[in-house]
């Protein structure tokens, strides 16, 4: 970190660059509170008023949709300390948020994940109080020098265009990126200054600097909104697929088709939603597959504990390409898959193994679980951690995905029957006890576990989903339902099914929807929202 008047700062720069410190927010920002201090020369008055987020229902509706780029500027903060270091790790020399600082920033994560605005990467400024605003909200960030101002490095006068460039990257596809800032180079980049807590929408390869500016939302906005936002209607629908199926996974494409696992059929089914027609594709003989997921290379791969191997099947073509476990390792009672950012595929089998495999290359590794018997689901967090949780076991557990090892954790209720695991936006893994019949949240970061009990006299929590709005849901084989809880207010939903005994196994997403597989009634379901 380099203040005014160190070794490459011209001179013939310095006395503006420092009176903008007086009042900004990066480098060697004031201790003045910002209710004190004169408006900068492009205020938010200048030309334009600050449109309000709850006036312009439409900016979600395209937020939903992903590709814009929100710059933030870091929530409130305590202006009776001064930023005197040097060392941006260390948090004592910095000013921090604040207390409300930092409610404000779990609240608009909060709102974020009621709307179901999707959030891809999250960049922040390397100082604590740009960081921990990122964390707190969207349980993830990446430092960016680039988010800095003018006054913390050498060149610059450079410095603008960086964040110029960010405002300009597309964000991930579906998505929206987060920036998380400072006044004055936000101001600097886009001519638009903002008050702590405050935000701006752009739309990147839009305009004259490569984006258009779409809103600006005051502080608090987000929250107002997502309180007067309804959950929606949930409605369910049902979908025959064919008699004898069996249907016990589900993976819903991008393209709007849903594949299924037909276990007792030995095939994979692909389900047009809008027709109803089904497709049938053979596996081979001795056949039982068990899980479904879409790679990213937009094939089916299948876990077939009868075929005891991993199978994909092309999108287009449903060419079937197998491969096999290695003979040293029969009978592995395969169950679910996972990729990680790599492209690798992990894979989890009942009998005490758990595996990753390389599509690229074909080469297979297959580990032998701690605990021995019972790894079941397998999910991939947004920071590439692959976990996965034992029913015979009853724990999770942390794979690494470098060297291959496995760690045990153990949630608090001993013999609970930890059967599937899926990740929310912040990283905290929720977990369906099959045995306890409660619900379980794990945060890695805090090492800390919680538990709810469902409701009704016999509940038998199967699968477990986290939607795009951090809502998760569970099938519920006591209650012959969908179950859907708000970890907000910690409350649960439930949503009977139409037919008796449907025993739901599985449960996968897209937004607006989640997917079930009634395995004993041959048919697909489908809860729906908006």
């Amino acid at each position: 970190m380099h203040h005014i008047g160190k070794a490459g700062i011209s001179w013939a720069w310095l006395v503006p660059l420092a009176l903008a410190a007086v009042a900004g927010c990066g480098g060697g920002s004031s201790d003045t509170p910002p209710e004190r201090r004169p408006p900068p020369a492009a205020s938010p008055s200048a030309g334009e008023r600050p449109q309000r987020a709850a006036s312009a229902p439409s900016l979600v509706d395209r937020l939903r949709r992903g590709g814009h780029v929100l710059a933030l500027r870091h929530t409130a903060t305590d202006f009776s300390m001064t930023d005197s270091g040097d060392d941006f790790r260390d948090c004592s020399r910095q000013r921090n948020l604040n207390a409300d600082g930092r409610r404000q920033a779990g609240a608009l994560g909060a709102a974020f994940r009621r709307l179901g605005i999707p959030v891809g990467r999250v960049l922040a400024s390397p100082y604590c109080r740009t960081r921990e605003t990122a964390r707190l909200a969207f349980g993830r960030v990446r430092s960016s020098s680039a988010l800095l101002q003018a006054s913390d490095v050498r060149d610059g006068q450079r410095q603008p265009g960086r964040l110029r460039r960010l405002l300009a990257d597309a964000p991930q596809a579906g998505a929206n990126t987060v920036l998380v800032s400072h006044g004055y180079a936000i101001e600097d980049a886009a001519g638009v200054y903002l008050g702590e807590g405050e935000s701006v929408v752009f739309v990147p390869h839009r305009g004259r600097r490569g984006f258009e500016r779409v809103s600006r939302v005051e502080p608090g906005e987000w929250e107002r909104l997502a309180r007067r936002a309804r959950a929606g209607r949930v409605r369910l629908r049902a979908f025959e697929v064919f008699d004898g199926a069996g249907p016990h996974d589900v993976a819903p494409a991008a393209d709007g088709a849903v594949w299924f696992t037909a276990q007792a059929a030995g095939e994979l089914g692909r389900l047009d939603p809008e027709t109803g027609r089904v497709e049938r594709v053979r596996l081979g003989e001795g056949s039982a597959p068990h899980g479904v997921i879409v790679g990213p290379d937009r094939a089916a791969w299948v876990t077939d504990s009868g075929l005891n191997a991993i199978v994909r099947v092309e999108a287009r073509s449903l060419r079937v390409r197998r491969f096999p476990l290695p003979a040293d390792r029969p009978s592995a009672n395969l169950n679910t898959a996972t990729f990680d950012r790599r492209g690798r595929l992990w894979f989890t089998g009942q009998s005490g193994v758990y595996g990753r495999l390389d599509p690229r290359t074909g080469r297979m590794r297959v580990f032998d679980a701690p605990g021995g018997a019972g790894p079941y689901g397998i999910a991939t967090t947004a920071d590439d951690e692959v976990w996965y949780a034992s029913l015979a076991g009853s724990h999770v557990a942390r794979v690494d995905t470098r060297s291959g090892r496995a760690r045990v954790v153990e949630p608090p209720t001993a013999g609970q029957g930890a059967r599937r695991i899926w990740p929310d936006s912040r990283g905290r893994l929720w977990v369906s006890e099959w045995e306890a019949g409660r619900l379980a949240v794990y945060d890695p970061r805090r090492r800390r576990w919680r538990e709810w009990r469902l409701p009704g006299s016999d509940p038998m929590p199967y699968a477990v989903y986290v939607d795009d709005r951090d809502l998760v849901w569970v099938s519920d084989f006591g209650a012959n339902a969908l179950v859907r809880f708000d970890p907000e207010r910690e409350r649960f939903r439930s949503f009977p099914l139409q037919r008796p005994g449907a025993s739901v196994r599985q449960l996968l997403g897209r937004p607006g929807e989640v997917w079930g597989a009634e395995s004993a009634t041959d048919r697909l379901v489908v809860a729906r929202w908006r």
